[in-house]
């Protein structure tokens, strides 16, 4: 199950969300040359991603911000961008563009944080925007709480599109995460689940003031937990019917 796209346009054009998928997909360009070697990707991760000894042993702090921008794989690129695709427009509509920037930031940084916290000294690298984008959909569900998000379900041969609303959606994934972190050894499982919970609720956080200068539940009882303005309507009625001529 997973998201592909919500009803819930941006009244501006969301420079910075381009710009950092852009960053990442470049990043992603330069580590394909390591990946054709084991040895030569452990050493770009080795001096390039976030390692949690290294941040609490040797103080390399570097890696906390350079590995928000490196992936794993193309899927592992390809998720997050999504994610950061559907929920990260609307961030920046509400934070403006250098507010979102500082934003996305920080709740990468925060969720580098609560990776470390789990497992202090964990000598595995960490890579991925993972926690940045975490921060993301917890901003997100705070302010557009009812925002209908299309899901796409699939089940062995089974595939279909739900709408349902955004609490729902994100409300699951976060649950996910705190099931898995608890479920999984703070050095097994190859996700950082715990990055993900606390760059979720970093954006929560972060998000808050605005939450609270729209006038907080007030804001919720005026526009129902929904967007400010109209949504997208993806109904087939939307789609004017060609009709064949008959001669």
């Amino acid at each position: 199950m997973f998201p592909i796209r919500d009803h819930n346009p941006s009244e501006r054009t969301p420079y910075v969300v381009y710009a950092l998928i852009a960053a990442n997909v470049i990043a992603f360009l330069l580590e394909l040359p390591y990946m054709e070697s084991e040895r030569a990707i452990a050493g770009f991760f080795r001096d390039w991603a976030m390692i949690p000894a290294a941040v609490t042993q040797g103080g390399e702090v570097h890696g906390i911000f350079t590995s928000m921008f490196l992936h794993a794989g193309f899927l592992h690129l390809a998720g997050n961008m999504l994610f950061l695709w559907i929920f990260g427009d609307n961030l920046e509509d509400q934070l403006g563009h250098m507010g979102f920037l500082a934003f996305y930031i920080a709740c990468g940084v925060a969720a580098a944080l609560a990776h470390i916290l789990a497992d202090p000294g964990s000598i595995i690298p960490t890579v991925g925007a993972s926690g940045a984008i975490g921060g993301v959909m917890g901003g997100y569900l705070l302010l557009f709480p009812r925002a209908r998000v299309d899901i796409l379900l699939i089940f062995i041969i089974f595939f279909r599109v739900f709408t349902i609303p955004a609490f729902v959606m994100l409300g699951l994934w976060f649950a996910m995460q705190i099931f898995s972190g608890l479920s999984t050894p703070a050095d097994g499982g190859g996700v950082a689940y715990w990055a993900h919970a606390g760059g979720f609720l970093a954006g929560i956080v972060l998000v808050l003031p605005t939450w609270l200068k729209r006038g907080a539940k007030e804001y919720w009882q005026r526009t129902d937990g929904h967007p400010p303005h109209p949504e997208i309507d993806y109904s087939p009625s939307n789609i004017p019917i060609v009709r064949r001529r008959r001669k």
